[in-house]
């Protein structure tokens, strides 16, 4: 495969990064330090050094760049901008939770080839297939093992690169696969050579054994014999034969065995591993579902605190921290709001030690990265603090910055609207959740009775300055910020019986996460109700200060639209958020199941057998293998003891747990070979996570990976799952090799 490098190796652009420029890493306002920057010859690989640190260096791969960023886009390079002009700045936006790295060039043209050349090389890796993939990730682990950059690596360097690469073998037979490989039988291999050794060293046992109960002469498989895998195995049924063809065109690298019409061993293991043979079923990743229903029957991807990067107590505030929700595909995000000293309405996490940020930055942020990764509406919860003054200041910047994006009016043409309008008619819009004047709540001057203080600021861990709070005096509004409220009007709950009868349709409630989740547990049924045609926004509780998550699932059980999580926190409860709205084109809209929707519905997630339509699914999951597993301990003797774990979310009697063993010693390819079993009760709000661990007898296991997915998205068969990282970003090539059966429970 010719790298990336190579491809552009004409490129004025890329020459200028092939060969180095000095650029200023800026850290912040006093932090600005010259580094040396080149790109190395595999064209994926960005290394950098000081001049001054001697042998010291750091690299990247252009692999884990999602963007470039040019000029001051940053809140670092913002605080420069007297001292370098904007044509010499530049920012990398890594994935996941990794921080920017902002750069200053030391010419405007230096400047223009690096954004320029890091964009192609972007574009280029993000359109590698699983092939191109997986052959830089060889090529990746040879450069790196070749210490002293001669280009070969004799048997010696082989085997410790084996043991960085988390594979354990026997000697003899890693000697025997490099005499192999080494075809000019000169004592060591060259890059070529070694992507010979690696392949024979990751010979499929287990896709050779598929592929032979399916191969008439054991060397190919004809296309009625594919058809047959897809129909039988994958059940597909119809349109196999349609699709077998297809992945002969697609997939198969021998154009001798295209145009015989056959499938060969590498072109099947190629399929296998490609997205369409895939846990996740390819229709479910579109926009597949009906985006025309009222706001209330979608589950809405919601963050909360939005600003904050880290802690609740002293961590950073940060417009970064919207720009990652909105791209993760967040469609309602939280905005907290107090009184700044200037007039200037200023955003952090009220009476702690968080840094604090400009309103008006906001809303400009949310202007420009509202609508990049989905056009269906976002919601803007404003949690305010401010005295009327400075609210109409807010509502000035709502109003200026985001123009005809701000929804101010009930859509055209609904004269006695009974429900919200739907996704589809708010698309491009931002709604404003805050209190508003007039009605139940307030009286025509803009009073707040006491009796609608925000829940929420309470139940915020600010009871603890409830003492400055004068409970009798009346809080005021600004008319202006109250009359940007249309759809999303905040109100104090009145309870479940009270609802139906003087509940209107754009009135929501927001509900700390222990009253959430005591409501949905002893009320169930009446819940589900309510949020048919109310929405109700969930928070997490004050108490987590270091801005852990509770479970979402008990809340989307019953039909809450707006669970709120600490977005800034990696682990289950946000794996679980990122595999429900991984489909439906990540959106972050998901359209709840029927019975979540009835005005009529009785369903309780506690009795889901008393749910008409009642059909238990029987999952079945074969754990097979696993494929190079990335280490957890980076000493280079270490090698991790997997254990496989899928997991079971939904309904409280959906709530189950299984595991493999462990292998000892094999993060390179475990083979298992173990089923594990499941009943699903309610298909339709169950999510599985696949969880890979190291396993430690003395201590707790070490997490590896992981893959969370809907049930309803999964596709049966033989099926490969990649792995993703604590932060939900994909770390190719590790991933599991299964075979899923779906039946109904009988």
């Amino acid at each position: 495969m010719d790298s990336p490098g190579s491809l552009f190796q004409d490129d004025p652009d890329i020459k200028v990064m092939t060969a180095g420029s000095t650029l200023r890493k800026v850290k912040s306002r006093l932090w600005k330090k010259q580094r040396h920057f080149r790109l190395l010859e595999d064209g994926l690989s960005i290394w950098y050094k000081s001049r001054w640190l001697g042998k010291g260096h750091s690299t990247f791969s252009v692999i884990e760049v999602e963007a470039v960023r040019e000029g001051h886009q940053s809140e670092v390079l913002q605080s420069i901008t007297d001292e370098f002009p904007a044509d010499l700045c530049f920012t990398l936006v890594f994935h996941g939770r990794q921080g920017n790295l902002d750069l200053v060039a030391e010419s405007p043209e230096e400047a223009r080839a690096w954004i320029r050349g890091l964009r192609k090389l972007i574009h280029r890796a993000q359109t590698m297939d699983e092939k191109q993939r997986l052959d830089q990730w060889v090529r990746d682990w040879f450069h790196k093992a070749d210490k002293n950059k001669d280009g070969k690596m004799n048997f010696k360097e082989v085997r410790k690169l084996l043991k960085m690469m988390n594979v354990e073998m026997n000697e003899e037979r890693a000697l025997h696969l490099f005499t192999m490989a080494d075809r000019s039988q000169s004592g060591s291999l060259e890059l070529e050579q070694f992507v010979l050794f690696y392949k024979m060293l990751t010979q499929r046992d287990e896709v050779w054994r598929v592929f032979q109960d399916y191969s008439g002469d054991g060397e190919t498989l004809m296309l009625e014999e594919l058809e047959n895998f897809l129909s039988v195995e994958q059940q597909e049924g119809e349109g196999s034969a349609r699709h077998a063809r297809e992945l002969m065109e697609r997939q198969e690298p021998s154009g001798t065995a295209k145009k015989q019409g056959t499938m060969s061993l590498d072109g099947f293991q190629m399929y296998l591993c490609s997205p369409e043979g895939s846990i996740f079923k390819p229709d479910r990743l579109g926009l597949y579902q009906d985006m025309s229903q009222p706001l209330s029957h979608y589950f809405i991807s919601s963050s909360h605190n939005t600003y904050l990067m880290e802690d609740q107590l002293r961590g950073q505030s940060s417009l970064e921290a919207y720009i990652q929700a909105l791209k993760r595909g967040c469609r309602c995000v939280e905005v907290d709001c107090w009184d700044g000293s200037d007039g200037e309405p200023v955003v952090y996490h009220g009476h702690t030690l968080t840094s604090k940020i400009l309103f008006k930055d906001i809303i400009a942020t949310l202007k420009e990265y509202a609508f990049v990764t989905s056009d269906f509406p976002v919601i803007l919860s404003l949690e305010n603090h401010c005295g009327v003054e400075q609210q109409t200041v807010m509502a000035g910047h709502l109003s200026k910055i985001l123009g005809d994006t701000l929804l101010r009016n009930i859509l055209d043409g609904r004269t006695n609207p009974q429900f919200l309008p739907s996704p589809q008619e708010l698309k491009g819009k931002v709604l404003l959740k805050a209190k508003k004047i007039g009605g139940a709540e307030g009286s025509p001057d803009g009073t707040l009775t006491d009796d609608n203080s925000d829940e929420e600021e309470m139940a915020n861990g600010e009871a603890l300055h409830a003492e400055s709070l004068n409970q009798h005096e009346k809080s005021k509004l600004s008319r202006e910020l109250s009359d940007l409220v249309v759809y999303c009007k905040s109100v104090h709950f009145r309870g479940f019986k009270s609802s139906p009868l003087h509940a209107k349709y754009n009135e929501m409630s927001s509900f700390a996460e222990s009253k959430a989740k005591r409501l949905a547990k002893e009320a169930g049924a009446d819940f589900v109700r309510h949020n048919v045609k109310q929405l109700s926004r969930i928070y997490p509780s004050g108490l987590r200060t270091d801005s852990s998550n509770y479970n979402p699932q008990e809340l989307w059980n019953v039909g809450c639209q707006i669970v709120a999580l600490n977005f800034q926190t990696a682990g289950l409860e946000m794996d679980l958020n990122d595999g429900l709205f991984a489909q439906n084109h990540r959106s972050g809209y998901v359209l709840k199941p029927n019975f979540l929707r009835d005005n009529h519905t009785t369903f309780n997630p506690e009795k889901p057998q008393e749910q008409p339509g009642y059909k238990p699914m029987r999952f079945s999951i074969q754990v097979i293998s696993g494929q190079q597993l990335p280490k957890v301990n980076q000493k280079e003797a270490s090698i991790v003891d997997p254990l496989v774990r899928v997991e079971v979310y939904g309904v409280p009697q959906d709530q189950a747990k299984e595991e493999t063993s462990h292998i000892n010693n094999n993060g390179f390819n475990p083979v298992w070979n173990q089923t594990l079993n499941f009943v699903i009760h309610t298909p339709d709000l169950a999510l599985i996570r696949f969880v890979v661990e190291d396993y430690d007898k003395t201590s707790k296991n070490d997490f590896i990976g992981q893959y969370t997915l809907p049930f309803t998205c999964i596709q049966p068969g033989y099926r490969h799952i990649h792995l993703l990282s604590k932060d939900g970003t994909a770390i190719p090539p590790a991933s599991l090799f299964v075979h899923i059966t779906i039946s109904k429970f009988t």
